[in-house]
Protein backbone atom coordinates (compact mmCIF):
# COMPACT_ATOMS: atom_id res chain seq x y z
CA UNK A 1 0.00 0.00 0.00
CA UNK A 2 1.61 3.26 -1.11
CA UNK A 3 1.51 6.76 0.26
CA UNK A 4 -0.88 8.93 -1.74
CA UNK A 5 0.51 12.33 -2.63
CA UNK A 6 -3.01 13.78 -2.47
CA UNK A 7 -2.82 13.89 1.33
CA UNK A 8 -3.71 17.28 2.74
CA UNK A 9 -0.73 19.58 2.11
CA UNK A 10 -1.71 21.73 5.07
CA UNK A 11 -1.30 18.75 7.43
CA UNK A 12 2.06 17.82 5.89
CA UNK A 13 3.40 21.38 6.35
CA UNK A 14 2.47 21.70 10.03
CA UNK A 15 5.32 22.44 12.42
CA UNK A 16 5.55 21.87 16.15
CA UNK A 17 5.53 25.02 18.21
CA UNK A 18 6.67 26.07 21.64
CA UNK A 19 8.01 23.39 23.96
CA UNK A 20 6.65 20.47 21.97
CA UNK A 21 9.11 17.77 20.90
CA UNK A 22 8.57 15.14 18.23
CA UNK A 23 9.92 12.31 20.37
CA UNK A 24 7.53 12.99 23.27
CA UNK A 25 4.31 10.98 23.26
CA UNK A 26 1.51 11.86 25.68
CA UNK A 27 -1.13 9.20 26.42
CA UNK A 28 -4.40 10.61 27.71
CA UNK A 29 -6.23 8.27 30.11
CA UNK A 30 -9.76 8.52 31.46
CA UNK A 31 -11.58 6.67 34.22
CA UNK A 32 -13.56 3.73 32.89
CA UNK A 33 -11.26 3.11 29.94
CA UNK A 34 -10.40 -0.55 29.16
CA UNK A 35 -6.96 -1.56 30.33
CA UNK A 36 -5.97 -3.44 27.14
CA UNK A 37 -6.43 -0.47 24.82
CA UNK A 38 -4.86 1.84 27.38
CA UNK A 39 -1.78 -0.35 27.71
CA UNK A 40 -1.02 -0.52 23.97
CA UNK A 41 0.58 2.93 23.54
CA UNK A 42 2.21 2.59 26.96
CA UNK A 43 3.97 -0.57 25.81
CA UNK A 44 4.86 0.68 22.34
CA UNK A 45 6.14 4.13 23.32
CA UNK A 46 7.05 3.70 26.98
CA UNK A 47 9.59 0.85 26.98
CA UNK A 48 13.22 1.36 26.02
CA UNK A 49 14.02 -1.12 23.23
CA UNK A 50 17.08 0.59 21.79
CA UNK A 51 19.02 -2.67 22.18
CA UNK A 52 16.69 -4.13 19.51
CA UNK A 53 17.13 -1.21 17.14
CA UNK A 54 13.95 0.66 18.11
CA UNK A 55 14.51 4.41 18.62
CA UNK A 56 13.35 5.58 22.02
CA UNK A 57 10.31 7.76 22.63
CA UNK A 58 9.68 9.76 25.80
CA UNK A 59 6.32 8.82 27.31
CA UNK A 60 4.09 11.09 29.36
CA UNK A 61 1.03 9.42 30.89
CA UNK A 62 -1.60 12.07 31.53
CA UNK A 63 -4.91 11.97 33.38
CA UNK A 64 -7.75 13.45 31.35
CA UNK A 65 -9.76 14.05 34.54
CA UNK A 66 -9.42 13.89 38.31
CA UNK A 67 -8.22 10.51 39.60
CA UNK A 68 -7.93 7.85 40.65
CA UNK A 69 -8.77 6.37 37.26
CA UNK A 70 -10.72 3.12 37.44
CA UNK A 71 -10.24 0.54 34.72
CA UNK A 72 -10.95 -3.10 33.86
CA UNK A 73 -11.42 -5.45 36.82
CA UNK A 74 -11.83 -2.64 39.33
CA UNK A 75 -8.17 -1.60 39.14
CA UNK A 76 -7.32 1.98 40.05
CA UNK A 77 -4.61 3.93 38.26
CA UNK A 78 -2.85 7.13 39.22
CA UNK A 79 -1.36 9.00 36.26
CA UNK A 80 1.92 10.84 37.01
CA UNK A 81 0.88 13.85 34.91
CA UNK A 82 -2.15 16.03 34.34
CA UNK A 83 -3.41 17.78 31.23
CA UNK A 84 -0.70 20.43 31.47
CA UNK A 85 1.94 17.88 30.41
CA UNK A 86 0.33 17.53 26.99
CA UNK A 87 1.86 20.92 26.10
CA UNK A 88 5.26 19.21 25.66
CA UNK A 89 4.12 16.36 23.38
CA UNK A 90 4.57 16.08 19.65
CA UNK A 91 2.10 13.17 19.60
CA UNK A 92 -1.01 12.83 21.78
CA UNK A 93 -2.77 9.45 21.96
CA UNK A 94 -6.30 8.86 23.25
CA UNK A 95 -6.41 5.05 23.58
CA UNK A 96 -10.11 4.71 24.47
CA UNK A 97 -13.15 6.49 25.85
CA UNK A 98 -15.35 4.93 28.50
CA UNK A 99 -18.73 5.47 26.84
CA UNK A 100 -19.79 6.41 23.32
CA UNK A 101 -22.95 7.99 24.77
CA UNK A 102 -21.36 10.43 27.23
CA UNK A 103 -19.41 13.61 26.38
CA UNK A 104 -15.70 13.80 27.28
CA UNK A 105 -14.55 16.46 29.78
CA UNK A 106 -14.34 19.89 28.16
CA UNK A 107 -10.91 20.53 29.70
CA UNK A 108 -9.50 17.49 27.89
CA UNK A 109 -11.11 18.56 24.61
CA UNK A 110 -9.58 22.02 24.94
CA UNK A 111 -6.15 20.46 25.55
CA UNK A 112 -6.49 18.33 22.42
CA UNK A 113 -7.60 21.29 20.29
CA UNK A 114 -4.67 23.35 21.56
CA UNK A 115 -2.21 20.53 20.90
CA UNK A 116 -3.49 20.17 17.34
CA UNK A 117 -3.29 23.91 16.73
CA UNK A 118 0.32 23.83 17.87
CA UNK A 119 1.22 21.11 15.37
CA UNK A 120 0.96 17.96 17.48
CA UNK A 121 -0.09 14.68 15.89
CA UNK A 122 -3.37 13.49 17.46
CA UNK A 123 -4.20 9.77 17.61
CA UNK A 124 -7.45 8.06 18.61
CA UNK A 125 -7.47 4.30 19.19
CA UNK A 126 -10.82 2.47 19.04
CA UNK A 127 -13.44 4.58 20.88
CA UNK A 128 -10.82 7.29 21.31
CA UNK A 129 -12.14 8.47 17.93
CA UNK A 130 -15.25 9.73 19.74
CA UNK A 131 -13.06 12.04 21.83
CA UNK A 132 -11.34 13.39 18.73
CA UNK A 133 -14.72 13.87 17.04
CA UNK A 134 -16.11 15.69 20.10
CA UNK A 135 -13.12 18.03 19.92
CA UNK A 136 -13.96 18.77 16.28
CA UNK A 137 -10.65 17.32 15.05
CA UNK A 138 -12.31 14.83 12.67
CA UNK A 139 -14.61 17.30 10.91
CA UNK A 140 -14.34 16.81 7.15
CA UNK A 141 -11.79 14.03 7.59
CA UNK A 142 -11.76 10.27 6.98
CA UNK A 143 -11.72 8.23 10.18
CA UNK A 144 -12.46 4.79 11.55
CA UNK A 145 -13.32 3.14 14.85
CA UNK A 146 -14.44 -0.28 16.04
CA UNK A 147 -16.97 -1.61 13.47
CA UNK A 148 -19.61 -1.96 16.20
CA UNK A 149 -19.50 1.77 16.97
CA UNK A 150 -19.02 3.09 13.42
CA UNK A 151 -22.76 3.70 12.75
CA UNK A 152 -23.05 5.68 15.98
CA UNK A 153 -19.95 7.75 15.18
CA UNK A 154 -21.29 8.48 11.68
CA UNK A 155 -24.74 9.45 12.95
CA UNK A 156 -23.56 11.59 15.86
CA UNK A 157 -20.87 13.39 13.85
CA UNK A 158 -22.18 13.58 10.26
CA UNK A 159 -19.26 15.76 9.10
CA UNK A 160 -16.84 12.88 9.81
CA UNK A 161 -16.24 10.52 6.88
CA UNK A 162 -16.43 7.24 8.78
CA UNK A 163 -15.04 4.19 6.99
CA UNK A 164 -15.76 1.06 9.07
CA UNK A 165 -13.76 -1.17 6.71
CA UNK A 166 -10.34 0.14 7.71
CA UNK A 167 -8.11 -1.07 10.54
CA UNK A 168 -6.64 2.40 10.77
CA UNK A 169 -6.74 5.69 8.91
CA UNK A 170 -3.76 8.05 8.67
CA UNK A 171 -4.92 11.50 7.60
CA UNK A 172 -1.59 13.17 8.24
CA UNK A 173 -1.83 14.96 11.59
CA UNK A 174 -4.91 13.07 12.84
CA UNK A 175 -4.98 9.27 12.96
CA UNK A 176 -7.65 6.78 14.10
CA UNK A 177 -7.85 3.01 14.47
CA UNK A 178 -10.37 0.23 14.88
CA UNK A 179 -10.69 -1.82 18.07
CA UNK A 180 -8.09 -3.34 20.37
CA UNK A 181 -5.45 -5.11 18.24
CA UNK A 182 -5.85 -2.53 15.47
CA UNK A 183 -4.37 -0.06 17.96
CA UNK A 184 -1.15 -2.07 17.73
CA UNK A 185 -1.27 -1.80 13.94
CA UNK A 186 -1.60 1.97 14.12
CA UNK A 187 1.17 2.36 16.72
CA UNK A 188 3.48 0.26 14.54
CA UNK A 189 2.53 2.45 11.60
CA UNK A 190 3.53 5.53 13.61
CA UNK A 191 6.93 4.01 14.42
CA UNK A 192 7.32 3.08 10.73
CA UNK A 193 6.43 6.63 9.68
CA UNK A 194 8.88 8.15 12.19
CA UNK A 195 11.81 5.74 11.91
CA UNK A 196 11.33 3.43 8.93
CA UNK A 197 10.49 -0.20 8.21
CA UNK A 198 13.48 -1.65 10.03
CA UNK A 199 12.57 -0.05 13.35
CA UNK A 200 8.91 -1.02 13.01
CA UNK A 201 9.90 -4.58 12.09
CA UNK A 202 12.17 -4.85 15.13
CA UNK A 203 9.39 -3.63 17.39
CA UNK A 204 6.90 -6.05 15.82
CA UNK A 205 9.27 -8.95 16.52
CA UNK A 206 9.51 -7.89 20.16
CA UNK A 207 5.72 -7.72 20.40
CA UNK A 208 5.37 -11.00 18.46
CA UNK A 209 2.89 -9.50 15.98
CA UNK A 210 2.95 -9.08 12.18
CA UNK A 211 4.76 -5.89 11.13
CA UNK A 212 1.99 -5.25 8.60
CA UNK A 213 -1.44 -6.77 8.22
CA UNK A 214 -3.44 -6.84 5.01
CA UNK A 215 -7.20 -6.55 4.63
CA UNK A 216 -9.77 -4.70 6.70
CA UNK A 217 -12.34 -5.09 9.48
CA UNK A 218 -14.84 -6.95 7.27
CA UNK A 219 -13.93 -10.44 8.42
CA UNK A 220 -14.42 -9.49 12.06
CA UNK A 221 -17.85 -7.91 11.76
CA UNK A 222 -20.88 -9.10 13.70
CA UNK A 223 -24.50 -8.22 12.88
CA UNK A 224 -25.08 -6.30 16.11
CA UNK A 225 -26.06 -2.66 15.67
CA UNK A 226 -27.48 0.20 17.72
CA UNK A 227 -31.18 -0.40 18.34
CA UNK A 228 -32.08 3.04 17.00
CA UNK A 229 -31.41 1.90 13.43
CA UNK A 230 -34.14 -0.74 13.52
CA UNK A 231 -36.83 1.91 13.94
CA UNK A 232 -35.83 3.82 10.82
CA UNK A 233 -38.17 3.58 7.78
CA UNK A 234 -35.15 2.77 5.64
CA UNK A 235 -35.00 -0.60 7.41
CA UNK A 236 -37.91 -1.88 5.30
CA UNK A 237 -36.01 -1.14 2.09
CA UNK A 238 -33.00 -2.96 3.48
CA UNK A 239 -35.20 -5.93 4.42
CA UNK A 240 -36.43 -6.08 0.82
CA UNK A 241 -32.85 -5.99 -0.45
CA UNK A 242 -31.85 -8.89 1.79
CA UNK A 243 -34.77 -10.99 0.58
CA UNK A 244 -33.92 -10.34 -3.07
CA UNK A 245 -30.13 -10.61 -3.11
CA UNK A 246 -30.51 -13.41 -5.67
CA UNK A 247 -31.86 -10.82 -8.11
CA UNK A 248 -29.78 -8.31 -10.06
CA UNK A 249 -30.67 -4.83 -8.81
CA UNK A 250 -28.68 -1.74 -8.00
CA UNK A 251 -28.71 1.18 -5.59
CA UNK A 252 -31.04 3.14 -7.89
CA UNK A 253 -33.62 0.39 -7.33
CA UNK A 254 -33.32 0.77 -3.55
CA UNK A 255 -33.56 4.56 -3.78
CA UNK A 256 -36.73 4.25 -5.84
CA UNK A 257 -38.27 1.88 -3.27
CA UNK A 258 -37.46 4.44 -0.57
CA UNK A 259 -39.07 7.20 -2.69
CA UNK A 260 -35.83 9.17 -2.62
CA UNK A 261 -33.41 10.54 -5.16
CA UNK A 262 -30.16 8.63 -5.42
CA UNK A 263 -28.28 11.50 -3.77
CA UNK A 264 -30.70 11.75 -0.85
CA UNK A 265 -30.74 7.97 -0.42
CA UNK A 266 -26.93 7.80 -0.38
CA UNK A 267 -26.73 10.54 2.23
CA UNK A 268 -29.45 9.02 4.42
CA UNK A 269 -28.02 5.52 4.17
CA UNK A 270 -24.52 6.70 5.07
CA UNK A 271 -25.81 8.69 8.04
CA UNK A 272 -27.39 5.51 9.44
CA UNK A 273 -24.65 3.01 8.73
CA UNK A 274 -21.40 4.85 8.12
CA UNK A 275 -21.19 3.01 4.79
CA UNK A 276 -22.07 3.88 1.21
CA UNK A 277 -25.11 1.88 -0.02
CA UNK A 278 -23.18 0.39 -2.96
CA UNK A 279 -20.46 -0.94 -0.67
CA UNK A 280 -23.09 -2.30 1.73
CA UNK A 281 -24.91 -4.08 -1.10
CA UNK A 282 -21.72 -5.63 -2.47
CA UNK A 283 -20.72 -6.78 1.01
CA UNK A 284 -24.12 -8.36 1.62
CA UNK A 285 -23.77 -10.29 -1.64
CA UNK A 286 -20.28 -11.43 -0.63
CA UNK A 287 -21.63 -12.47 2.77
CA UNK A 288 -24.31 -14.58 1.14
CA UNK A 289 -21.71 -16.11 -1.18
CA UNK A 290 -19.56 -16.90 1.84
CA UNK A 291 -22.44 -18.73 3.52
CA UNK A 292 -23.26 -20.73 0.40
CA UNK A 293 -19.62 -21.73 -0.01
CA UNK A 294 -19.63 -22.94 3.59
CA UNK A 295 -22.96 -24.77 3.56
CA UNK A 296 -23.66 -25.99 0.03
CA UNK A 297 -22.11 -27.84 -2.90
CA UNK A 298 -23.06 -25.21 -5.49
CA UNK A 299 -20.33 -24.40 -7.98
CA UNK A 300 -18.77 -20.94 -7.85
CA UNK A 301 -20.74 -20.02 -10.98
CA UNK A 302 -23.98 -21.09 -9.31
CA UNK A 303 -23.10 -19.21 -6.13
CA UNK A 304 -22.51 -16.05 -8.17
CA UNK A 305 -25.97 -16.31 -9.72
CA UNK A 306 -27.69 -17.00 -6.39
CA UNK A 307 -26.05 -13.91 -4.87
CA UNK A 308 -27.03 -11.47 -7.60
CA UNK A 309 -23.60 -11.03 -9.18
CA UNK A 310 -23.73 -10.45 -12.92
CA UNK A 311 -20.92 -12.95 -13.52
CA UNK A 312 -18.58 -15.31 -11.64
CA UNK A 313 -15.77 -12.89 -12.47
CA UNK A 314 -17.55 -10.14 -10.49
CA UNK A 315 -18.00 -12.48 -7.54
CA UNK A 316 -14.34 -13.50 -7.56
CA UNK A 317 -13.15 -9.90 -7.70
CA UNK A 318 -15.29 -8.63 -4.85
CA UNK A 319 -14.74 -11.78 -2.78
CA UNK A 320 -10.96 -11.46 -3.03
CA UNK A 321 -11.03 -7.75 -2.20
CA UNK A 322 -13.11 -8.31 0.93
CA UNK A 323 -11.67 -11.58 2.25
CA UNK A 324 -8.27 -11.77 0.59
CA UNK A 325 -9.02 -15.16 -0.94
CA UNK A 326 -10.71 -16.66 -3.97
CA UNK A 327 -14.13 -18.35 -3.43
CA UNK A 328 -12.66 -21.77 -4.24
CA UNK A 329 -9.73 -21.32 -1.84
CA UNK A 330 -12.06 -20.08 0.87
CA UNK A 331 -14.32 -23.13 0.53
CA UNK A 332 -11.36 -25.51 0.60
CA UNK A 333 -9.90 -23.88 3.71
CA UNK A 334 -13.27 -23.84 5.45
CA UNK A 335 -13.90 -27.52 4.78
CA UNK A 336 -10.39 -28.45 5.87
CA UNK A 337 -11.13 -26.99 9.31
CA UNK A 338 -14.74 -28.18 9.66
CA UNK A 339 -15.28 -30.95 12.25
CA UNK A 340 -15.48 -34.43 10.77
CA UNK A 341 -19.01 -35.57 10.05
CA UNK A 342 -20.29 -32.03 9.46
CA UNK A 343 -21.24 -32.08 5.80
CA UNK A 344 -22.60 -29.32 3.59
CA UNK A 345 -25.91 -31.15 3.39
CA UNK A 346 -26.29 -30.86 7.16
CA UNK A 347 -27.12 -27.18 6.61
CA UNK A 348 -30.32 -26.88 4.61
CA UNK A 349 -30.91 -24.18 2.08
CA UNK A 350 -33.79 -21.82 2.68
CA UNK A 351 -35.26 -19.30 0.25
CA UNK A 352 -33.13 -18.70 -2.86
CA UNK A 353 -30.26 -20.86 -1.64
CA UNK A 354 -29.70 -18.98 1.62
CA UNK A 355 -29.00 -21.40 4.49
CA UNK A 356 -32.22 -22.00 6.39
CA UNK A 357 -33.49 -24.05 9.32
CA UNK A 358 -35.36 -26.75 7.41
CA UNK A 359 -35.43 -28.36 3.93
CA UNK A 360 -39.23 -28.03 4.06
CA UNK A 361 -39.19 -24.22 4.24
CA UNK A 362 -41.35 -22.83 1.41
CA UNK A 363 -39.32 -20.88 -1.10
CA UNK A 364 -41.52 -17.81 -1.04
CA UNK A 365 -42.90 -17.99 2.49
CA UNK A 366 -44.00 -14.57 3.70
CA UNK A 367 -41.82 -12.95 6.35
CA UNK A 368 -43.59 -11.07 9.17
CA UNK A 369 -42.94 -7.33 9.07
CA UNK A 370 -41.42 -7.29 12.55
CA UNK A 371 -39.03 -10.08 11.61
CA UNK A 372 -38.09 -8.23 8.43
CA UNK A 373 -37.40 -5.04 10.37
CA UNK A 374 -35.32 -6.94 12.95
CA UNK A 375 -33.28 -8.57 10.20
CA UNK A 376 -32.86 -5.20 8.49
CA UNK A 377 -31.63 -3.62 11.71
CA UNK A 378 -28.98 -6.31 11.94
CA UNK A 379 -28.07 -6.05 8.29
CA UNK A 380 -27.66 -2.28 8.30
CA UNK A 381 -24.08 -2.90 9.39
CA UNK A 382 -21.17 -0.90 8.05
CA UNK A 383 -20.25 -4.13 6.28
CA UNK A 384 -21.36 -7.73 6.47
CA UNK A 385 -20.72 -10.39 9.08
CA UNK A 386 -17.72 -12.04 7.50
CA UNK A 387 -16.61 -15.15 9.36
CA UNK A 388 -12.93 -15.94 9.81
CA UNK A 389 -13.53 -19.66 9.90
CA UNK A 390 -11.12 -21.21 7.44
CA UNK A 391 -9.42 -17.95 6.56
CA UNK A 392 -5.70 -18.10 5.92
CA UNK A 393 -3.56 -17.01 8.89
CA UNK A 394 -1.69 -14.44 6.80
CA UNK A 395 -4.88 -12.58 5.90
CA UNK A 396 -4.55 -9.62 8.22
CA UNK A 397 -5.02 -5.91 7.64
CA UNK A 398 -3.07 -2.70 7.00
CA UNK A 399 -4.82 0.60 7.35
CA UNK A 400 -5.28 3.44 4.95
CA UNK A 401 -2.33 5.76 4.44
CA UNK A 402 -2.63 9.55 4.21
CA UNK A 403 -5.06 10.62 1.50
CA UNK A 404 -5.79 7.08 0.36
CA UNK A 405 -9.38 6.05 -0.38
CA UNK A 406 -10.54 2.46 -0.43
CA UNK A 407 -12.06 1.14 -3.66
CA UNK A 408 -15.81 0.35 -3.47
Amino acid sequence: MSHDSTAAPEAAARKLSGRRRKEIVAVLLFSGGPIFESSIPLSVFGIDRQDAGVPRYRLLVCAGEEGPLRTTGGLELTAPNGLEAISRAGTVVVPAWRSITSPPPEEALDALRRAHEEGARIVGLCTGAFVLAAAGLLDGRPATTHWMYAPTLAKRYPSVHVDPRELFVDDGDVLTSAGTAAGIDLCLHIVRTDHGNEAAGALARRLVVPPRRSGGQERYLDRSLPEEIGADPLAEVVAWALEHLHEQFDVETLAARAYMSRRTFDRRFRSLTGSAPLQWLITQRVLQAQRLLETSDYSVDEVAGRCGFRSPVALRGHFRRQLGSSPAAYRAAYRARRPQGDKPGDHHDGPHGVPGPSPMAPEHAPVPLQARRTAAASALAPSASLSTEGAKPELYATGRLPGQRSAP
